[in-house]
């Protein structure tokens, strides 16, 4: 009896198209897997590789399992992409983005051009903006980190980091914001480092150019730009603990609204900046609604996670009880969002970029100073009127007031 793998007609047909499989016995294909969404151009599958999933999308010159076997599964991954050694599910990686081995990548994960991790990152509901460098043995999840210029002058997290994103009361309205989408789209913002051997304790938000000292746990927001962290540790003591207290709701609420108004900002971007790029791409369409996907499910996170802990809370205020009632209604508002235009921004961007796009990342780098800050001003105001109009939704809490 003659034996072959699963995926053997599969396998046979990645080779034809040119796919280079050193070892095509050692391939698993799972049978929904379409082989006319992997490209034949530039593409390398090492030994011990599982593809699985209907939605993958494999695009030119990728290279899979270079050091480690790689896992993928309703992955789409673009043009020159590196999976080096790991676990990858539900997430979508940009061109020249890249993961070295013992990574775990699960759902609403969404890496941006040449943005990156070393050995053993742990990332989920995570966006990372270009050229966002990970160490090694770092935990990353519910988090938005923007900020650098290139390659050389890229935001960085040092090793042993961790994002703390669940609270002793079990919730995970934690996603915190280094740097912000208005800025952050134009590639043109400061460095933020977060110094390794640390973390942050969601939801905080930072401004560019921030550098947290190693071994510090950064617990406040810092959102000046250009600051220098340190944290001290904090005071021993023992205490009963008291649970869903929600001492801080407001902070809470604000830092949650804010994260999701960052994430319609963002897809306002990607539908009316950032598709024509995607189109002139190879397999392009199927990986910008990858793209999109991966928004709607950071979104679907954030607006179940908040409606889950206010659900937690104890209506023995005025304001509490009125967040109890109207939450429902602030939700709402990040379904379908009506937007500020940002047609004036729009024709000049076209204008400068011509009829053919171009590489993303260049010609956004290029852009004159005065069509970034027309971009900033649309997306700032994007966020800026879902934050005012979520507060008016439950004055008595007096979100995102400053007194």
């Amino acid at each position: 009896m003659e034996m072959q793998p699963r995926g053997h007609q599969a396998v046979m047909r990645l080779l034809r198209k040119g796919v280079d499989i050193p070892n095509p016995l050692t391939l698993d294909i799972g049978p929904d897997v379409d082989t006319d969404r992997i490209s034949g151009d530039g593409v390398t599958i090492y030994p011990g590789c599982r593809i699985y999933g209907a939605k993958t999308v494999i695009s030119a010159g990728t290279v899979l399992g270079a050091e480690a076997p790689v896992t993928i599964d309703d992955c789409r991954l673009g043009p020159g992409v590196e999976l080096k050694g790991g676990y990858f599910a539900k997430s979508v990686f940009l061109e020249r983005s890249n993961m070295g081995s013992g990574a775990q990548v699960r759902e609403g994960t969404l890496l941006e051009e040449e943005a990156n991790g070393a050995h053993c990152v742990g990332l989920k509901q995570t966006i990372l903006f270009p050229f966002v460098t990970l160490g090694s043995l770092i935990n990353f999840c519910d988090c938005l980190m923007a900020s650098g210029t290139s390659r050389k002058n890229h935001g960085e997290v040092g090793s042993s980091y961790i994002h703390f994103n669940f609270t002793p009361d079990g919730d995970k309205t934690t996603a915190s914001l280094f740097g912000d989408v208005p800025r952050g789209v134009m590639l043109d913002q400061p460095p933020i480092f977060l110094g390794g051997q640390g973390g942050a304790v969601g939801p905080v938000i930072t401004g560019y150019g921030t550098v947290v000292a190693a071994g510090s746990v950064l617990r406040d927001d810092v959102p000046q730009d250009n600051m220098l962290v340190t944290s001290r540790p904090l005071p021993g003591f023992q205490r009963p603990v008291v649970p869903h207290t929600y001492r801080k709701l407001t902070r809470l609420l604000e830092k949650n609204v804010t994260y999701m108004a960052n994430l319609v900002a963002l897809r306002e971007w990607y539908v009316h900046v950032r598709r024509p790029f995607f189109e002139a791409q190879e397999l392009g369409p199927l990986v910008y609604e990858g793209a999109l996907e991966m928004l709607a499910s950071a979104m679907r996170e954030r607006t179940k996670r908040l409606g889950a802990m206010v659900a937690k809370v104890s209506a023995d205020d005025p304001s509490r009880a009125e967040l109890r009632e109207r939450i429902g209604d602030v939700l709402a508002l990040f379904e379908e969002p009506g937007t500020p235009s940002g047609d004036a921004f729009l024709t000049a961007f076209r204008a400068a970029v011509g009829e053919q796009p171009r590489d993303y990342v260049s010609t956004v780098q290029q852009l004159p100073a005065e069509i970034s800050a027309a971009g900033v001003r649309w997306l700032q105001s994007i966020v800026d009127d879902l934050c005012t109009r979520a507060a008016a939704l439950v004055p008595a809490t007096r979100a995102f007031t400053t007194s």
